[in-house]
């Protein structure tokens, strides 16, 4: 009997699931920090049970230890997003913690029960610390600080040298940004990244190259690639001393060398062998020996692993079950990374390359639903406007127990993803899951400006942020409902901070989608300006328009100044102590549509900031946003679904 015949038929958006929003709220265990030392495997976990605190775990012939038990926690917020809290070397552990800003250094190897304790190597305070190498020569740190001393000024970076007895000689100064310092295997020679404003770093950087004298202090410091129109990322030194790093002259992030003052594309591709220094300590590449490097890249959206020998340029695919690799480390045949693919949560994973042997150490989501429940999403490039071609992932709805009614569409909720400069993976979320087992369509958008296709397309959101992101959301949904895959009439968007932005104009100013949800959505572009951080401080000047002409663009795209063009139902979610989008940018939204006669709800969130962290929180916004669907299209609601005052619906 096929399986389609013992499926019951019910209204899409009404199917029973067990991904309830309890569970999506229950969520996954944050993994990061990758890293080798010598056979040992260390990564990064979060503790959701204790505050949220991120503690350094060790795996040690077949043991795992956590070295950094309570109070600690294991973050930097250099930059403010931090990454690269942790050095391990020379079976020592060095890392950043939190509370305190201090570095703290673990001497022993066994677990803290055994005496090592962690101690302090900083001061901390004003002084926060991340990226760290060790340079043995003079038996020190060097790594990123970041002097917050002045207040309410922006934070001085610099590259910075730490002791053993917490004494500091700063490097090299003068930039507004550094990050990936890396010593030669001789330690003679440092190589850095910086950059100034108002670039971001995926639009340029910098890559210097200077010799390490006597008494520590550098010399010779040489200009050798980079600039305002090249962004380099991820600079690493061969075991022979060739120095090698990944930059996107070419138009795509590729690999090359720097050698005898002569730089060589290694392996021209049409992918992507970096990522966006959003965070420190990313990882795509590492070497197996001088001539062969094991390497991850990204060609559709898809990332891919394989060895690269560095003299002919040949790629040889390594299999994995993963699509989307991230913090790869290679130490000889053994290779760390963390994966993640459509029915695989996000992780660790240690592959012997001698052996063929795969070994997972741990797994962001323990307890995964019947395969039955998860939608598997199709790879998908369709027209957009102008001519472009965008991309996104396809999750058609899958349930292992309901089916469609005869003849019937399912909706289709189209997703915006955040920064906005970055990726959807199709890493296995449950929260992508929650819809496309009740049996609603997902189209999670890689507009134009998202990484992973190369520089011209990251470049296509260059002053267009909510014009282009907004116009590949609504060509996804259109070409979908074109090819006779979803409901025309019950198309959704929905976004959060700046996916929140794209959710408000693609209803504002398009007439696509017939409904929508706003998660602390940004509807005034110029407030953020005014709460922004260092590090992103000129982003807007990227995305949208330099200061000169900033006020104007701003006027003509922040939807809360076109309020009169919002006629589809809406609900939005936020939370009471954001500082970034404040509440009464949400609440002129609400109001307009309100007094429109525009079905409109409004739920507000306590002690929440910008971005919900609450289990009950993240359970009682599923459940809203569902029963917000269901009333507005007429679909069955299901008894145990707590009701949402919806105003103006009739």
């Amino acid at each position: 009997m096929p399986e389609s015949s013992r499926k019951q038929a019910a209204p899409c958006g009404a199917w029973a699931s067990p991904i309830t929003a309890a569970v999506v709220a229950a969520g996954s265990t944050p993994l990061s920090g990758v890293l080798l030392d010598g056979a040992d495997l260390y990564w990064l976990a979060g503790r959701a049970s204790e505050g949220g605190r991120t503690t350094l775990l060790r795996q040690r012939d077949g043991r795992v230890d956590e070295l950094t038990p309570a109070p600690f926690n294991v973050r930097t917020r250099v930059h403010e997003y931090g990454g690269g809290a942790v050095l391990v070397a020379d079976r020592r552990v060095w890392f950043s913690n939190f509370a305190d800003n201090r570095v703290y250094r673990i001497d022993r190897y066994g677990a803290p029960a055994e005496g090592n304790e962690p101690v302090p190597v900083s001061e901390g305070g004003a002084l926060r610390w991340a990226d760290f190498v060790l340079d043995r020569i003079h038996q020190r740190l060097v790594g990123v600080r970041e002097d917050h001393s002045a207040g309410e000024t922006y934070p001085v970076n610099t590259l910075c040298a730490l002791g053993a007895d917490g004494t500091q000689l700063v490097l090299d100064d003068g930039y507004d940004f550094y990050s990936s310092p890396r010593i030669s295997p001789d330690g003679r020679q440092i190589a850095w990244l910086c950059w100034n404003h108002p670039r971001m770093p995926w639009e340029g950087t910098e890559l210097w190259l200077a010799d390490i004298v006597a008494d520590g202090t550098l010399a010779n410091g040489r200009l050798i690639a980079g600039g305002i129109d090249e962004a380099i990322v991820q600079p690493e030194w061969s075991p022979g001393g060739t120095l090698h790093f990944v930059s996107d002259r070419s138009g795509w992030w590729n690999l090359h060398r720097y050698d005898h003052g002569v730089v060589h594309p290694i392996c021209p591709r049409e992918a992507e062998f970096g990522l966006p220094h959003w965070v420190f300590g990313q990882s795509m590449y590492g070497f197996r020996s001088d001539d062969e490097i094991v390497c991850a890249y990204i060609e559709g959206g898809v990332s891919k692993l394989a060895r690269l020998d560095t003299r002919s340029g040949r790629l040889t695919p390594i299999d994995t079950p993963y699509q989307e690799i991230r913090e790869l480390r290679v130490n000889g045949d053994s290779v760390a990374l963390l994966g993640g693919a459509p029915t695989v949560a996000a992780e660790v994973a240690r592959i012997d390359l001698a052996a063929g042997h795969r070994e997972v150490l741990a797994r962001s989501i323990e307890q995964l639903p019947e395969a039955g429940y998860l939608s598997v999403p199709q790879t998908i490039s369709y027209p957009s406007a102008k001519g472009r071609t965008s991309h996104a992932f396809y999750y058609p709805p899958t349930n292992a127990a309901f089916e469609a009614l005869p003849g019937e569409l399912p909706p289709l909720m189209v997703i915006g993803h955040g920064g906005p400069t970055g990726m959807a993976s199709s890493t296995l979320k449950l929260a992508t899951q929650f819809w496309t087992s009740r049996g609603i369509a997902v189209l999670d958008v890689n507009y134009g400006g998202s990484t992973g296709f190369g520089r011209a397309y990251r470049d296509l959101l260059k002053e267009q942020w909510g014009v282009v992101d907004v116009e590949d959301c609504v060509a996804g949904a259109q070409y979908l409902a074109d090819q006779g895959l979803v409901d025309r009439e019950r198309l959704l968007i929905r976004g959060g901070s700046a996916g929140g932005l794209t959710t408000l104009c693609a209803l504002a100013f398009h007439d696509v989608f017939k409904a929508g949800a706003s998660y602390y959505g940004v509807s005034d572009l110029k407030g953020l300006d005014a709460d922004s951080h260092k590090f992103e401080s000129h982003y807007n000047e990227y995305l949208i328009a330099p200061k000169a002409r900033a006020d104007a663009v701003y006027a003509e795209r922040s939807p809360i100044n076109h309020t009169d063009k919002l006629r589809q139902p809406m609900i939005f979610f936020q939370g009471l102590d954001d500082k970034v989008v404040p509440p009464p940018q949400s609440e002129v939204m609400v109001e307009a549509l309100r007094a429109r006669g525009v079905p409109v709800a409004y739920l507000t969130l306590e002690g929440e900031g910008h971005g919900f962290r609450k289990a009950d929180s993240i359970v009682r916004t599923l459940e809203a946003e569902l029963y917000f669907y269901l009333r507005v299209f007429g679909i069955p609601v299901p008894a145990d679904l707590p009701e949402v005052e919806i105003e103006n619906l009739g």
